[in-house]
């Protein structure tokens, strides 16, 4: 990603902060990590890193342009697809997790990692956000798989 890129991935992503200033301050000065409200401009999915991992290579298959932003907690094992707000959506499945208005997301910078917390595809300014169909549909395929594996390995 070039400069002017997460530069605007910067600005972006601190839109959603209650005060982006005191928000890059805190990546820049503090630990590199800001709290931020999802439901405004973004919701997040985060499920179990290997699903969340075989997704990410499925959507990357499935489209032309980049996927959405996507965060990784290795220290959590999960991975976070960005999407569009909505509380209405209903995303289940075993260790899903749907954060959307009322809930706090950790997020370091676009620009660097900052303790467990990563971007795999950081966020470019652009507003770009994961579709919540071609997301559901590589979950689904990436469950399949990963359940028709999981025997074979033992686990």
């Amino acid at each position: 990603m070039t400069r002017a890129g997460w530069t605007d991935g910067v600005e972006w992503l601190a839109a959603a902060a209650l005060d982006p200033r005191a928000c890059k301050r805190a990546w820049d000065q503090g630990d590199g990590i800001a709290l931020l409200e999802a439901g405004r401009f973004w919701d997040v999915l985060s499920v179990p890193d290997r699903l969340g991992l075989l997704t990410l290579d499925l959507l990357w298959r499935f489209t032309l342009p980049a996927p959405g932003p996507t965060l990784v907690d290795t220290a959590a094992h999960r991975v976070g697809f960005l999407l569009p707000p909505d509380p209405a959506d209903r995303w289940i499945g075993s260790g899903v997790r749907h954060a959307t208005r009322g809930s706090w997301v950790a997020m370091p910078p676009p620009y660097r990692p900052a303790r467990s917390l990563e971007w795999l595809i950081p966020p470019d300014g652009s507003g770009s956000l994961h579709q919540p169909l071609a997301l559901e549909m590589a979950l689904r395929q990436a469950s399949g798989t990963l359940s028709t594996l999981t025997p074979l390995r033992g686990e």
